[in-house]
Formats: C-alpha cells, structure tokens, sequence
C-alpha cells in the first residue's frame, strides 16, 4: 500500500483511510473480517466521527479492535467533532472535551492518533479550542490535530491561538468535485470555474504540510447520489472506463488513482464497507496516471483547460 506523510508529524499512513461512516451497517458476522482484510492490504488508517451512527460506529469498532487483539501501534485511528445535531457547529472548549471523552470512551481506548474538528463553526473562539487541544495533548489523549471542510483563513484563525500543527484537511474531491483544482486552473479567466469557493485551499495546505483527506470521492453533489455508472456523467464514465480497461482496474480503482496522481500527497477517503469493493479501490493506489490520462478525466467530467 502506497504511504503518504501526515502532515509535519514524520509518519507515515496509508494513502487509502477506510472511513467507518457506516460501520454499523455491515453484518456483525463480517466486521472483524473486514477490518482484518484493510490491515492485511496495508490500509491502517480508520477515519471516524462522534456523529456516526450517533456514535455507535466508534463502539461497535473499538469492541472490534479488542477482539482482534491488534496492537495499538499498528493502527492509526482518526475522529472528529463539532456537529451537534439539531443545533449546528460547537467549538466551545466544554464540548470539544466532552466530546472527546466520549470518543475515547466508545473506542475502549486512552488516545486517538488524530482529532479533526469536522465543520467550521462560525461562533468560535479560538482560544478555546487551543485551550482544549492543549489538554489534550498534556494528558496524551490526542497525538495529532487537523479540521475537515476549513478554508485557509479558518485555518490561520485557529493558528493564531492552538500550537500544534494542524496536520490534516477532510475536503470533499474527485473528478466531479474538483473546484478546488479548477480555481486554479481557470486563474484570470472569466470562467465559472475560476471562482475561488476554498481560498486556495489545495495551494494551502500544500505550502503548509498539510495533508488534504478527500471525502465522498465517489459522490458528487452533497450526497446526491453516485457518478459512477451514472447517465448524468456519461462522459466521464466512458474515459474512466477506458483507463480502468488499460490498467486493469474497476471504476473505483481509477478514481482513486486520480485523486492520488495528484502531487498534493492526499489521502483517500472510502466508504464502502465491502471487502471487495475495498480492494478494488486499494489497487487504484499502485498506478500513476499520466498527464493525459489525469487530464482527460478532468476535462469529461465536464471542467476545462483555458
């Protein structure tokens, strides 16, 4: 399995992070197997939140891990917090603690490798949330911290006050939700996709050693459904087809060797919890697409080269 740096942290993790949204979903009877498949193949990052199956996702898994009787050093586990349902984002210093509390409750564990605060809440205040990393990194709770969905401004916000490195970036991408490559690309045009929705978060995060985690690589829209196999993105199938047919890959395959063509040194966030389906993504982390091939899937799926 391909490795990427996270962040400025000097390790080394999976390229491919199996994200456990829907942990709770898979038949309790193929858990452990599952789980077991990822670390055989080399994915030892496991992506969580306190929100997921309202935090059942993290207990189901961690009751897991301990059957396995998996070394704690030999898997990286991320969580996030800060979505509070039906209320909104609470970064407040209480909460960012309470939640990790429950977070390491639910997983039977005494640290997370990564903390990322999952939304940018709008009410915060900065100097709590530095106070509440600070804790927990004098009492070894969290190794490391990152924010998911941050543009750079929100990012040096937060830097002003909290001095740790801010180690990772959850953004959702993929070919149908590259903006933040279009932006880029489409510089000094009048072009739609010159807007700058992220502030430059992928030159960002690249100038500051930040890993960027992509999210959702296989839906487009805010969950609106899935592009692969979709007549809506026909033209974008077709060229992913053509790539998947040259190297031997499934369609998911392909994607994820788009997304980690990409110099940015991301990650991959999957979804799935299907053994074969994992696999199937894991083999897209061994190809390097070249600069045609990376390109023309850019272009079908309906973004453009000035």
């Amino acid at each position: 399995m391909k490795r990427v740096n996270f962040g400025k942290t000097g390790e080394k993790v999976s390229a491919v992070a199996v994200g456990c949204m829907r942990f709770i979903g898979l038949e309790e009877s193929k858990r452990r197997d599952f789980i077991s498949c990822a670390l055989d193949n080399g994915m030892n990052f496991f992506d969580h939140a306190d929100i997921y199956g309202a935090g059942e996702c993290e207990s189901v898994f961690g009751k897991e891990i301990k059957a396995l009787k998996i070394p704690r050093d030999k898997i990286f586990i991320q969580s996030k917090c800060g979505i509070v349902p039906h209320v909104g984002y609470d970064f407040s210093k209480e909460h960012i603690i309470k939640s990790v509390e429950g977070i390491l409750t639910r997983l039977d564990n005494d640290y997370i490798d990564s903390l990322l605060l999952h939304r940018p809440d709008t009410l915060m205040h900065p100097e709590e949330v530095a106070e509440a990393f600070d804790l927990f990194e004098r009492k070894g709770m969290v190794r490391h911290f990152g924010v998911s969905n941050m543009n750079p401004m929100q990012i040096e916000l937060l830097k002003k006050y909290v001095k740790q490195d801010i180690s990772a970036n959850q953004m959702q991408f993929s070919p149908a939700h590259a903006g933040m490559v279009a932006s880029g690309i489409e510089a000094n045009t009048l072009f739609e996709g010159s807007a700058d929705r992220d502030g430059h978060v992928l030159e960002y995060c690249r100038l500051k050693d930040i890993t960027l985690q992509a999210w959702s690589p296989f839906q487009y829209g805010l969950f609106e459904g899935v592009y692969l196999g979709n007549e809506k993105f026909a033209a974008l199938n077709e060229e992913i087809e053509k790539v998947a047919k040259k190297y031997n890959l499934t369609a998911e395959g392909v994607v994820c060797a788009w997304i980690l063509t990409h110099p940015a040194d991301m990650q991959i966030i999957t979804g799935t919890m299907n053994k074969e389906r994992l696999l199937n993504i894991a083999e897209g982390a061994k190809v390097n697409l070249n600069r045609k091939e990376w390109y023309d899937i850019y272009l079908s799926a309906g973004y453009r080269l000035p």
